[in-house]
Order: C-alpha cells, then structure tokens, then sequence
C-alpha cells in the first residue's frame, strides 16, 4: 500500500533517544523520485542492500585503496537518496584516507552507527509502506 501524501511515517527516535531525527532526508527523496512513492520505496531498498553490502566491503578491505573505494561507493549511495550522515561520515573517511591519514576505527565505528540507524529507518519507512 502506498502512503498518502497526508500521512507521514512515525517519527524516528534513533538508538533509543529521545531526540526526534530521521537518518534519511525524505525530502530530498521525493525529489529524486518525483514524489513516486512505489519508486521511493523500491529506491529504499536498493539503498538498503548497497549500504549493507558496501560497509561489509568497508570492515573487510585489506588495502587502503578497497577502503577508499568502499567509502566513496557509500558516499555517493548515501548523497543520493539523502542519507546525510552516511555520506558525510563515509566522505570524512575517505578523504582522511586519501591525504595519507591512517584509518581512524572511530569514524568507521561512527559511521556504523549511522549505517545502522539508516538501516532501521528503512524498515519502518518500507513496513510503514507497505500496511
């Protein structure tokens, strides 16, 4: 079922605060699907399984440049559907990284935090979606 344009998904408390926040930018997202709410959810998915992946990709890469690739495919994926914390964490990273800045396990524990959030967000907005 699609959502009507009246209805809004709950808000999104994020790891258990208490701070209303919601990890993607629907906004943006409307944009980038001309409001079709089919495509933006099929787009939601997408972007859940390319996060998914490429973070896998991020905690397993064994050279720097797999791990500056992993981090801007994040990034890019990120910017795109409005995941502003994703793709700003992933930048940061990447570009630490590519002025010869070791890795910093903060920022990639940072930005799993934020993959995870996002992650969550999704679901709701797709279970939210789909009732």
């Amino acid at each position: 079922m699609v959502r009507s344009p009246a209805t809004k998904p709950k808000a999104y408390a994020g790891a258990g605060t208490n701070v209303r926040y919601r990890p993607i930018d629907l906004r943006h997202l409307a944009r980038q699907t001309l409001g079709d709410k089919g495509l933006e959810q099929e787009v939601l998915r997408l972007f859940d399984d390319t996060v998914r992946i490429y973070f896998g990709r991020v905690e397993h890469s064994t050279t720097v440049e797999d791990l500056i690739r992993n981090l801007h495919t994040l990034k890019g994926a990120a910017a795109g559907v409005g995941a502003n914390a994703v793709a700003a964490l992933a930048g940061s990273a990447e570009a630490a990284l590519r002025e010869g800045r070791p890795v910093d396990p903060e920022q990639i524990a940072d930005l799993e935090v934020a993959v995870t959030e996002c992650r969550a967000f999704i679901a709701e907005l797709i279970e939210d979606g789909d009732e």
